[in-house]
């Protein structure tokens, strides 16, 4: 049976920790790449505006339930249903957070391990004199082997099990609140230097000069999805973390701060890639091809291009691993708590794990691309289940089980730290929950299925 002793568990020692671990959750590839394209393409600045209503509206009270359950429960995303609705399947839910994390981590890691490859061929200066056409060349060939793009993902993932072996203080907290910092350091660099090419002028236009002549129901969906995926919702991450936050820290703030520090490090994001984008007269896009044959080109066509192409694949590295410590530790945190294991044992048993499934994710590129289930290879198969079923579905039964389930003043005691704190937001916060944020998360789940097209075709 496993233990139950809350006073030995580890947990986060400063505010500080706890927002650079959740929001190194958040922010991974996607915000790097997808985010900034979904803005331009969506009406820039009116897309923009759109989206940060949703986050205020539908990510932090989603992302505040998740700490709730995992704070109330003290234990992994499995345990703390089991914890707060005894007897009942509640702890179902915990189980499909697990399972899409694993998913995640499997495929995940093979993205993650082409940003190793590219950081190594940036400081070989690989680029230099290549065309565009040759530099997509480049990206095709190593993909598409299975020698590099397995090493790369097994070098990724043994990379992320280093940090979890040692824990929530010696390694989580202590590895993001060095790798955040310097994360923003590097975006903020890469930003100045995107800003003050010539031409970048009409990349800034792209990303923020609101058209609201764009603004339609693709656009509303659109604002809503990214507004639910990009805070790392549903898949039990923000429950582990909660369940390592002390009881003196405001959960309310923390999701404010956490939600907030997402945004402006997308947007960031956004800065530096875009605005070069423009000044080079390439295509913006390009999505995941924008990382690796795009922005190579145009470095070696900058001034400094060397030393920028560096930087940014170094903190799309960085990126991506503060993602997987995450994703990688709602495992664990299950495998230690309910089955006992320990930390060594767990985090060496869920990464072998992750690794074999994760190789016929990257081999799915190449050798095993012909294997194919609705037309979805096998790392497509993984991303669409995990991204567009469980992970809104796991945030649908979140928030109904926090809005409707949980008794008030339960949740109360949670967000006001015992009655310690003012809590003014409660009754909208209760409303949300328990109307609002079920409704469109449904909507989230529906569209990323297909079911609304279907029925608006």
């Amino acid at each position: 049976m496993a233990k139950h002793s809350d006073d030995v568990r580890d947990g986060f020692t400063s505010k500080f920790g706890i927002i650079c671990a959740a929001a190194g959750s958040a922010i991974g590839l996607g915000n790097i790449w997808r985010f900034p394209y979904v803005v331009g393409d969506s009406g820039g600045g009116a897309f923009l505006l759109i989206y940060l209503g949703f986050i205020v509206l539908l990510g932090i009270p989603v992302m505040l339930s998740e700490f709730i359950i995992g704070r109330r429960g003290q234990r992994n995303a499995f345990g703390s249903f089991k914890r707060l609705a005894p007897g009942k399947p509640w702890y179902l839910v915990g189980v499909m957070g697990i399972v899409a994390a694993f998913m995640i981590l499997a495929f995940y890691s093979t993205i993650a391990g082409w940003t190793l490859h590219y950081v190594i061929q940036s400081f070989a200066n690989t680029f230099a004199g290549k065309t565009s056409t040759e530099i997509t060349r480049i990206f095709e060939d190593f993909h598409t082997q299975a020698f590099l793009p397995l090493l790369w993902q097994i070098i990724f993932l043994a990379m992320t099990a280093w940090i979890i072996f040692s824990g929530v203080k010696k390694g989580i907290e202590k590895y993001t609140k060095v790798l955040m910092p310097f994360l923003v350091l590097l975006l903020i660099i890469m930003a100045i230097r995107s800003v003050t090419l010539e031409g970048s002028y009409e990349g800034v236009l792209f990303l923020f000069k609101p058209d609201f002549s764009a603004v339609d129901s693709g656009v509303l969906l659109a604002a809503l999805g990214q507004a639910f995926f990009s805070l790392s919702i549903g898949m039990g991450a923000l429950i582990t973390y909660g369940s390592y936050i002390g009881k003196q820290n405001n959960l309310g703030n923390i999701a404010v701060e956490v939600s907030l520090a997402d945004t402006l490090i997308a947007i960031l994001a956004g800065v530096a890639i875009f605005p070069a984008v423009f000044a080079f007269g390439l295509d913006p896009a390009e999505g995941p091809g924008l990382i690796f044959t795009v922005l190579p080109n145009i470095f070696h066509q900058m001034p400094g291009g060397y030393f920028f192409s560096i930087i940014f694949f170094v903190l799309l590295a960085i990126a991506a691993l503060t993602s997987s410590i995450s994703i990688l530790e709602v495992v664990v945190a299950y495998l230690t708590e309910e089955l006992n294991l320990t930390r060594h044992k767990a985090t060496f048993m869920a990464v072998i794990a992750a690794a074999f499934v994760g190789i016929f994710c990257t081999l799915s590129f190449g050798t095993l691309k012909n294997i194919t289930i609705s037309e979805l290879g096998i790392f497509g198969l993984l991303d669409f289940t995990a991204s567009n079923l469980l992970l809104p579905l796991g945030g649908l039964l979140i928030v109904v089980f926090v809005g409707w389930y949980m008794k008030k003043k339960d949740v109360k005691e949670e967000v006001s730290n015992r009655g310690t704190l003012k809590v003014r937001f409660f009754d909208v916060l209760r409303f949300i929950l328990k109307f609002i944020a079920p409704v469109a998360i449904a909507i989230v789940l529906f569209d990323s299925l297909g079911i609304i097209d279907r029925l608006t075709g």
